[in-house]
């Protein structure tokens, strides 16, 4: 199962059990929702390509004590609904959850419109915003029932890329998968894998994190053992790097930030494509890593 069908089964789920849900749906997953519209008539509803005021519209619904669930593409849902998401929601406090598929460029084929690897980033400087990154659809599922209902914004980035083994996950900690002396490697989402492959044999910790705000420092800094942090995210590269040097204060470190560069996408292809030609491929990946720890 992949993660927007786990969306659907996890939502459709709440909706029976609890009635303040109310999903809202921007042109997509609207066939993927096909049961919900008959069942939950009066809770579903497919706005159109209409985001602004979806937005908007989702956060008078939170305003009435229901908790609105808006899903579509996601530089539509954070780049073009920025300021509804800044003023709606940050800026009133309000509980919401905005659910995107696309990033950073799942939807490779249709060019830049369709890319969205700034959306963490963007979304980091909206102060109250959660962040999370599943990475398989078991992680979204736990995640999600974790969190709709706490009266926060927040965002989950669904990709169509997942790890291959599921962990036990919990919002705002990150987990020990293994440890190491020689440096510290931190995955966030669906990057797991990848990293996993890149650090074999490789005397090396790597911490994942499902939950990127707020940020789990606790772990990081219980597990650094050395002063070497190389940071592995699927989306811009070095978004969390402020949250790692203030969790590591006033311990000196030296951080390798590893995504995607900081440039407009022109290329067109398959999103594997887009990995190897921005060097998110495991082996170019280990690349990165080895030159770090042992240059």
């Amino acid at each position: 199962m992949n993660m927007r069908q786990q969306l659907v089964k996890t939502v459709e789920s709440i909706l029976a059990q609890d009635e303040r849900l109310v999903l809202l749906l921007g042109d997509i997953g609207v066939f993927g929702f096909r049961k919900a519209f008959k069942s939950f008539f009066d809770r579903v509803y497919n706005i159109g390509i209409l985001e602004q005021s979806t937005i908007s519209l989702a956060a008078g619904l939170s305003m009435e004590s229901l908790i609105p669930v808006v899903h579509t593409i996601a530089p539509f849902i954070v780049e073009r609904c920025l300021e509804q998401l800044k003023i709606d929601f940050c800026y009133q406090k309000l509980g919401g959850n905005f659910i995107s598929v696309g990033s950073s460029y799942d939807y490779a084929a249709l060019g830049c419109t369709h890319h969205c690897p700034g959306d963490v980033g963007i979304l980091k400087n909206l102060p109250g915003m959660e962040i999370i990154l599943p990475g398989t659809a078991g992680e979204l599922d736990i995640l999600f029932r974790q969190v709709y209902a706490n009266n926060n914004p927040t965002y989950f980035r669904l990709s169509e890329m997942q790890n291959s083994a599921e962990h036990k996950v919990n919002f705002g900690k990150a987990e020990v998968i293994k440890q190491g002396e020689q440096a510290t490697v931190i995955a966030v989402g669906p990057i797991l894998d990848a990293v996993i492959a890149a650090c074999k044999e490789i005397d090396a910790t790597i911490l994942y994190y499902t939950t990127v705000i707020p940020f789990d420092a606790d772990t990081l800094k219980k597990n650094a053992v050395t002063a070497k942090i190389i940071l592995c995210e699927p989306y811009y590269s070095g978004v969390l790097s402020s949250e790692i040097l203030h969790a590591m204060n006033p311990r000196p470190i030296t951080l390798e930030c590893i995504g995607i560069p900081y440039k407009m996408l022109t290329n067109y292809g398959l999103a594997a494509d887009h990995d190897d030609c921005l060097g998110l491929t495991s082996s170019k990946i280990r690349e990165k890593i080895v030159e770090f720890i042992y240059a």
